[in-house]
């Protein structure tokens, strides 16, 4: 499984996260569409921050250019004492070099400080959210790019909704909306689908601290944009590790729809990594963003407190067998590491919280729905067992598996879905899982060649003890020759067998 791992220790803006995109590996040529839409440029630099070579991007507009010709491209960030953003401005009144920017910032609908705009900052129309939907609808992206970015643009807008009080579509975008700004959001999902990771993760963002200056006054950091994306990303927010501000809404909004929250880096065989740059120095730190891309797996390492061995679950936290939820025992959407601690079974001890709650009134469109919704919120794996209740009534039981750092926000959101009174954790602490790959078969039918995805199921040394077709391919390969699925499930995983 190919997973891609950001580090958040020092926040993220739009441009830092193209750079480092690029700086790992993705092809800056699929930028082309952004450029022939919106009449700009990307420029591609190698820096240096504190020692670390970064690669930092900007954008320039046919019609406008700085006082350098450069341009940055996030319309809705500034370069907050080093990420050098958007409608960002220099202290003095003009541009500096990358590393001298001051540390204003302002967010989302609302910037208002002084200075002026360098180059493509803000450059191009500004947009009600409606109209930044027309414009990404019109540019002839990949159906998965434009679905992204359209996603990304609609927690920017839900923010600034929410902390204005307004309607979405009402929401109007100043630098956000410019075309700059969607630049940053559009290239990002076309850099990312070019590399084509299984997975997206980030470890927790930093959003630095301290206070902004916004046109309704002064705030602190993080700015209140950035506070509501947050609320339903998946990673963790921090405050720190200097006061500044850190987070962009737009570096913020690209992590919350992209990125899976993890603790820390999985267990992985790197293949390639970048660092993309912000534009200012920080006191004592690289100022970047750092982006690597790998093959993730299991790693043994001795336990500081323990004989035994230590490893780190991949993909999807999921048990190692049937009965779970899914077609083998994995929900869709959040993963996470394990405690990592392996035993003589061979498979991966994985820390766990297990919930439970009994329902004798929840409607079947809810408990239909249950396993979505609480994967959103980072349950591992949800499972749903009738059971008789008191007065003889027919209920259900909802058992639920997340990681303990889940735990109190799957079980709110449990409690909000449902309407029950209570949730329960049962006496489970750990489970043990098998590590997870998957592999793509080229099924031959009546001349033609099939894809179909197989999952293989390992234990901490490597040997693989179960193959398993996924069903939708299968179903997919089916329902177009004729022929019956468990008949293209076999065929598939007999022909991973024999490549392996």
């Amino acid at each position: 499984m190919t997973t891609l791992a950001f580090d958040g220790r020092t926040g993220a803006s739009g441009d830092m996260l193209l750079g480092a995109l690029v700086a790992a590996g993705a092809d800056p040529t699929v930028l082309s569409p952004v450029e022939t839409a919106l009449d700009v440029t990307y420029e591609i630099e190698s820096v240096t921050k504190r020692g670390v070579r970064a690669t930092s991007m900007t954008v320039h507009h046919a019609d406008a250019a700085g006082d350098d010709g450069r341009s940055h491209a996030d319309g809705d960030e500034h370069a907050h004492d080093g990420h050098k953003h958007g409608d960002e401005h220099a202290h003095d009144g003009h541009e500096h070099d990358d590393e001298h920017a001051h540390d204003g910032h302002e967010h989302g609908v609302e910037h208002a400080h002084g200075g002026h705009a360098d180059g493509a900052e803000g450059h191009g129309p500004n947009r009600t959210y409606a109209e930044v939907v027309e414009a990404v609808e019109a540019m002839g992206l990949p159906a998965s790019v434009e679905s992204d970015a359209l996603a990304t643009f609609e927690i920017l807008g839900r923010a600034e909704a929410a902390v204005h009080g307004t309607e979405l579509d009402e929401t109007h975008f100043h630098e956000v909306g410019a075309d700059d700004a969607i630049a940053d959001v559009v290239g990002v999902g076309l850099l990312l689908a070019d590399l084509d990771p299984d997975r997206v993760v980030t470890t927790p963002v930093a959003a630095g601290d301290g206070e902004v200056e916004m046109s309704h006054g002064t705030y602190p950091v993080p700015a209140p944009a950035v506070v509501e994306i947050a609320e339903g990303a998946s990673w963790r927010l921090r405050g720190g590790p200097v006061e500044t501000e850190l987070l962009t809404p737009t570096g913020a909004a690209l992590l919350a729809h992209h990125a899976e929250g993890v603790d820390e880096t999985p267990a992985m065989t790197v293949r390639e990594s970048g660092y993309g740059a912000g534009s200012k120095d920080l006191e004592a730190r690289p100022n970047v963003v750092r982006a690597a891309v790998g093959k993730e797996r299991a790693e043994k390492e001795r336990a500081e407190h323990d004989a035994g061995e230590r490893g780190e679950a991949d993909e999807h936290g999921g048990t190692s067998g049937r009965g779970e939820t899914g077609e083998h025992g994995e929900t869709s959407g959040r993963t996470g590491e394990s405690s990592g601690c392996t035993g003589e079974s061979g498979l991966i001890r994985d820390d766990v919280v297990v919930l439970e709650t009994n329902l004798d009134d929840a409607p079947p469109e809810v408990l239909g729905g249950l396993q979505e919704t609480l994967a959103d919120a980072g349950a591992r794996d949800v499972s749903i067992v009738p059971l008789t209740m008191k007065k003889a009534r027919p209920g259900h039981l909802v058992k639920v598996v997340t990681k303990p750092d889940d735990a109190q926000r799957v079980a709110r959101r449990l409690a909000t879905e449902t309407g029950t009174l209570g949730i329960r954790e049962a006496g489970a602490t750990h489970r043990w899982i098998a590590e997870r790959d998957y592999e793509t078969a080229s099924v031959g039918i009546d001349g033609e060649t099939y894809d179909v995805t197989v999952k293989i199921a390992s234990d901490d040394a490597g040997e693989a003890y179960d193959y398993s077709a996924e069903y939708d391919d299968a179903h997919a390969v089916a329902h177009e020759t004729g022929v019956p699925v468990r008949e293209v499930m076999r065929r598939a995983v007999e022909t991973v067998r024999a490549e392996r």
